[in-house]
């Protein structure tokens, strides 16, 4: 990267709308002459991409599909997934896709899926948790767990300890994390980590969520830098997806042409997915734009990040989703 370019984007990174808008990702897709995603040849490569049924994750499985990956389909309902399993067949001419029935806040259902995985797949290079979505009633799984936090934080957590002796056995493999702009203004918290009845808000309780993904990514790369296994997040920034469109209408109709399509969203999972430079000469950082980008941008964020509070965190994922915390060392 040159010093120009370094300034240029440092310029459009500033005001969020241009970052984070269509507007920052054709601009940078200009001045650091990204690769096109065709270009990849991923024949013999197995990825398991979360919510991979619509929006953000639809789109990065057309494409890694398109560049010869066998993609494992990972969704809540089994007839949609299948229909999807049908369409993309049809759209790209790869007959690589498989399915798996998840519910990433069910852990029962995060097991059943962990173990067809593994028997269905000799291999695992890349491990996509792009599922999400954001709720604006409080709601609650069977094990008691709020629904934001079970399906995007704890089941997470769970299926990278149970698929991570694969990806180890196949690597160098990557575990990539589908962020969102949200967790710029939410601190790092564990005892609030799942919000009151009283005080409950869904974009709020998505916020804390995506924090503590991000949080995670970065102590997963820490905990294991040696085991061939890449983890980083992403901001696919504002992305015109059925998820946005659902939970922030008055969003979408504000900033209306600016959203990134979906396949524009996705270029950076399917970048950090498919590339074998840049991807695999670090561990735990977060992108935006196939450029490296610190989480934190306001003092709170940052102050509330402390080696006491991650630890916490870990060992409170270990506790909700049933890991014992000597497996993971």
């Amino acid at each position: 990267m040159s010093r120009w370019t370094d300034l240029a984007d440092t310029a459009l990174e500033v005001p969020v709308v241009t970052s984070f808008t269509s507007i920052g990702s054709s601009l940078r897709r200009r001045l650091d002459d990204w690769t096109d995603l065709d270009d990849y040849d991923l024949g013999g490569r197995v990825i398991v991409i979360t919510g991979a049924t619509s929006g953000l994750g639809l789109a990065a499985a057309r494409q890694l599909g398109r560049c010869g990956a066998t993609v494992v389909l990972a969704g809540r309902n089994p007839d949609k997934t299948a229909r999807v399993r049908s369409e993309l067949v049809a759209e790209t001419g790869s007959d690589r896709f498989t399915t798996v029935t998840i519910d990433t806040g069910d852990l029962d259902a995060v097991r059943a899926a962990a173990a067809t995985i593994l028997a269905d797949h000799d291999r695992l290079d890349v491990l996509v948790h792009n599922a999400g979505a954001l709720s604006d009633e409080r709601r609650e799984t069977a094990a008691g767990t709020e629904v934001t936090i079970a399906s995007q934080v704890v089941g997470p957590f769970l299926l990278t300890s149970l698929l991570l002796a694969r990806l180890e056995a196949s690597s160098p493999a990557r575990v990539l994390t589908m962020a969102s702009g949200g967790m710029y203004a939410a601190p790092l918290t564990v005892s609030d980590l799942e919000m009151s009845l009283d005080d409950y808000g869904g974009s709020e309780q998505y916020a804390r969520a995506k924090r503590a993904q991000v949080t995670l990514n970065e102590m997963w790369a820490e905990r294991f830098a040696g085991s061939g296994v890449r983890f980083h997040a992403l901001h696919p920034g504002w992305a015109d997806t059925p998820g946005v469109e659902a939970s922030l209408p008055t969003f979408r109709r504000i900033v209306g042409p600016l959203l990134r399509t979906p396949e524009d969203g996705a270029d950076t999972l399917v970048w950090l997915a498919a590339d074998d430079g840049e991807p695999l000469a670090s561990s735990g950082d977060f992108w935006l734009d196939r450029r490296r980008r610190s989480i934190h941008k306001l003092p709170t964020t940052r102050r509330s990040d402390t080696p006491e509070r991650r630890a916490r965190l870990w060992e409170r994922c270990c506790e909700l989703a049933g890991v014992d915390p000597a497996s993971l060392v």
